[in-house]
């Protein structure tokens, strides 16, 4: 992993960590005392921030970018869990150790900034806000409860209604253009991507969106994903 702190000044990485919420509510004096500053990192485009872990020490908090979470299966393929992004956690965030099976997290699509942690670290600046603390747990119990969500799709639900539900979950976790019911989203996921997550097959995810864009709920190019009636995918995908 390339650490290139030295590209951006002391000013750039202390905006970068204050814009985080889960830092943004703390008090000039409060920010200070937590030293935060020391463990902004950034990473390239391609690289492996850890690969096949399962003795790693550290929680990630993602500032810019994206994050490819998954691991390799017995035959060799990749297998992805989740594409993160700024403002998610990865790596051991329920701060008990080895716990991440072979697990890797790569950057995807761009290169990201980061703050990193030990878990004894984060423990003691828990210990010590119970800002940090009290909003730290929402944001672990969120995590979970939306990897919860997207097994019980993958069992339940048919290509089209997760690949509804997965891009109105991403409505709720990007910035978006929103005029009235209509919603146009960043699209950083290639069909290959969607079918990763949703537990499918690329040529069935491109067939399924085709479907979706030719009956007017969804229409998708490189760079965006537009959702011309949010309220009508609600009801299409049960949500």
């Amino acid at each position: 992993m390339t650490d290139r702190n030295n590209n951006l000044g002391q000013d750039d990485k202390m905006l970068l960590i204050r814009n985080y919420d889960l830092f943004a509510h703390l008090s000039e004096n409060e920010f200070e005392e937590l030293n935060l500053i020391h463990n902004f990192i950034n990473a390239k485009k391609g690289e492996y921030i850890y690969f096949e872990a399962r003795h790693l020490n550290k929680l990630f908090f993602i500032k810019e970018g994206f994050i490819k979470i998954g691991y390799i299966d017995n035959s060799g393929n990749e297998i992805i869990k989740e594409i993160i992004q700024k403002g998610e956690v990865f790596g051991q965030f329920t701060l008990e150790r080895d716990n991440l099976n072979g697990e890797f997290a790569q950057v995807h699509k761009s290169d990201v900034s980061l703050c990193a942690f030990t878990i004894e670290n984060f423990r003691n600046i828990l210990n010590r806000n119970n800002k940090i603390a009290i909003a730290y747990s929402t944001q672990v119990g969120n995590k979970l409860r939306k990897v919860e969500n997207r097994l019980i799709n993958m069992l339940n639900t048919d290509v089209k209604t997760r690949i509804l539900r997965l891009i109105h979950e991403l409505i709720h976790s990007n910035e978006s253009f929103c005029e009235n019911a209509r919603f146009i989203i960043p699209n950083f996921l290639t069909h290959n991507d969607i079918a990763r997550l949703i537990g499918s097959s690329r040529q069935t995810v491109t067939v399924a969106i085709n479907e979706l864009e030719t009956a007017g709920y969804i229409k998708i190019n490189r760079k965006q994903i537009e959702i011309p009636d949010i309220h009508v995918i609600e009801k299409a995908a049960a949500i």
